[in-house]
């Protein structure tokens, strides 16, 4: 399967920015959403800056030439006996997950001199607080994405006719693979099959030991059915049960947990706002891709504001915030977005042309007491407006990078 060599550049930049440090660079993310292409790029960076074929040391676990590497002894003396000396090695690992013993080995290598160590992972379940503690401090986690909507669009060839291009990037898919399938529905539906089934059925349902896969399947399904509404583990067991699919709170818990650890949902806290207080209920969840959502429901209950809610969210989290839904007394903030400078608040919604609606996006803007920047994105193709201090920006401009 040969992916197009898409330059993701935001991901390449975080990883020159660590070269030669002494820190495991751990990428993590979803199934084919472009990990390994990633690796390969920056390698090729490597070599044009002078590093020898020799100094680097590249394994893809999930390869079966390499199967017997997930033994950690025997991964640990492959990658010792090719060490380059008095000289830098370049050590990539793929899917490290497959080796029963990693942080061991990482362990190892890491306090080798010489090494330069890259890792990824499609489970955050191999950075959970046992697993983590073992490597604590000597990692830092690259979180990565499928593709972008100006990524996509830049893959095109030209910025034009984004609206048309907006549709086919939610139906095509964000998955880079997907790009090498335009045009054709049903390899793209089968391509997304494939992906979805490997991470539900032999990833999820074979590492937590889940029986009844069709009930997993029903949570995945309730959960990509709902993007965007408020949701409590008992709200989906009660719906679900009332539906004649009987299950309990707990275990809805433990499906959902499984769910975001594999990185095709992701689940956005509350925040209150005037109390600066993190809340524990009614959580929101998104889809890491919406051609997967599309692929599961069909064109089905196809909600343009809470899709585009989704694609927002993603975006927020490409450009390193921590994501919140915002709490102000009874009213809410679509998306609290928190970096080590600033806040800022955002409002989404598919069209505020109707007067009414304009002015329920803006009441909860309205209401916060701060200086801090306020925005509507919609995908309506106005000019920008102002007011008083809330901006009204179109989704698209936005995504491109167009506007502040």
């Amino acid at each position: 399967m040969t992916v197009q060599r898409i330059e993701r550049k935001e991901y390449l930049e975080k990883l020159i920015a660590f070269r030669d440090k002494q820190i495991i660079k751990i990428i993590t993310g979803i199934r084919r959403c472009g990990k390994s292409t990633i690796m390969e790029i920056y390698q090729d960076y490597l070599k044009s800056q002078g590093v020898l074929d020799e100094q680097i040391i590249a394994v893809n676990l999930e390869d079966y030439d390499f199967y017997e590497l997930r033994e950690p002894r025997n991964l640990h003396a492959y990658v010792k006996e090719r060490l380059v000396k008095d000289k830098m090695t370049y050590v990539f690992l793929d899917e490290i997950q497959h080796c029963e013993d990693f942080p061991g080995v990482l362990d190892s290598l890491f306090i080798k001199k010489g090494v330069d160590l890259y890792v990824t992972g499609s489970n955050a379940y191999m950075l959970s607080s046992e697993i983590a503690t073992l490597i604590s401090g000597r990692y830092v986690e690259i979180r990565m994405l499928p593709l972008s909507f100006k990524e996509y669009v830049l893959s095109t060839g030209d910025t034009g006719g984004l609206a048309r291009k907006y549709t086919a990037y939610l139906e095509n898919s964000s998955f880079p693979y997907a790009l090498e399938l335009t045009g054709q529905t049903k390899e793209i539906r089968d391509y997304l099959d494939g992906i979805y089934n490997t991470i539900v059925v032999k990833d999820i349902a074979k590492r937590n030991r889940i029986p009844d896969t069709m009930m997993l399947e029903s949570v995945a399904r309730f959960v990509f059915d709902n993007i965007g509404n408020q949701l409590s583990t008992k709200k989906i067991a009660d719906t679900m049960t009332s539906n004649g699919r009987k299950i309990d709170t707990k275990t809805v818990e433990k499906y959902l947990n499984a769910l975001i650890e594999s990185f095709i949902v992701y689940q956005a806290k509350r925040y209150n706002i005037k109390g600066k207080q993190y809340l524990k209920t009614l959580e929101k969840y998104y889809v890491v891709d919406i051609g997967l959502r599309y692929m599961l429901l069909g064109s089905r209950s196809t909600d343009v504001g809470h899709i585009l809610e989704n694609v927002i969210y993603l975006e927020l989290l490409r450009r390193g915030y921590d994501v919140y839904v915002g709490k102000l007394d009874e009213l809410e903030i679509d998306f609290v977005a928190m970096d080590s400078k600033r806040i800022t608040y955002y409002q989404v919604s598919a069209s505020v042309r109707d007067e009414k609606t304009l002015q329920r996006e803006l009441a909860p803007l309205q209401k916060i007491n701060d200086h801090y920047p306020k925005i509507i994105l919609t995908l309506d193709e106005d000019p920008e407006a102002d007011y008083e201090g809330i901006r009204r920006i179109n989704a698209l401009d936005w995504l491109m990078g167009m506007t502040d």
